[in-house]
């Protein structure tokens, strides 16, 4: 799979910052994407092994989800843990395995921020310019701003504000399990990343793409 070469990466972190700033002017308004015209979604995560990222792309059917293709690469963390920047940390490796897929995906969800991101620039966001791909953030914990707590039923969800806008939603996956952090990346609105998500569910709080990309880069971190 191709990508944009658009910057480096080993850079300082005031120009990493500048980067950001820059490929924001990359975003335009996107329009819903139909759940009918996607027929492949991939998913990317990353686990940390000593100074090792290991990185774990996998592409899915959708909507059944039958595994196609899973890549993987490792990589040397060259940047520091800096909150709003982790993408400088995590990119390359994620790169590596985009580089090595075979499958042309659809759609691709990040374990991840998106436009819920301070500089509206979160890992999915990144990713998706430099991609050229619909992308999603769907993380486990909040960034940045405020909400509400979406009711306790599957599928319920509540709007993130940031800056009295609209940056993302707080979805409930299923009942008694905390919500999720959805946010648009790039080619996708925030109602269709939210369709997706759920028709990705298979009865645990992660949609099925992320859970095993989540398990696939912890294996690989442990070194089986």
């Amino acid at each position: 799979m191709e990508y944009f070469h658009l910057h480096p990466w080993n850079v300082a972190i005031s120009e990493a910052r500048a980067i950001q700033h820059h490929l924001r002017g990359r975003l335009t308004k996107v329009k819903p994407l139909a759940l009918s015209k996607i027929k492949k979604i991939a998913a990317a995560d990353l686990a940390f092994s000593g100074d090792n990222i290991c990185a774990v792309v996998a592409v899915f059917s959708f909507p059944d989800l039958k595994l196609l293709e899973v890549q993987r690469a490792k990589a040397k963390m060259t940047f520091p843990y800096i909150p709003g920047l982790l993408t400088f940390r995590e990119g390359p490796a994620l790169l590596k395995c985009f580089k090595k897929l075979k499958t042309d995906p659809d759609v691709i969800i990040f374990d991840g921020q998106g436009e819920a991101h301070p500089e509206r620039m979160g890992i999915a966001t990144h990713m998706g310019i430099l991609l050229d791909k619909p992308t999603i953030g769907c993380a486990k914990s909040r960034l940045i701003g405020i909400y509400k707590e979406p009711r306790n039923e599957g599928g319920a969800y509540t709007l993130l504000f940031y800056e009295e806008g609209v940056v993302g939603a707080v979805l409930r996956t299923k009942r008694d399990v905390k919500p999720l952090f959805i946010s648009t990346g790039v080619k996708i609105d925030l109602k269709s990343s939210i369709d997706i998500i759920l028709a990705c569910g298979r009865g645990y709080r992660n949609p099925e793409p992320i859970r095993y990309v989540d398990l696939e880069s912890k294996k690989m971190a442990r070194g089986e």
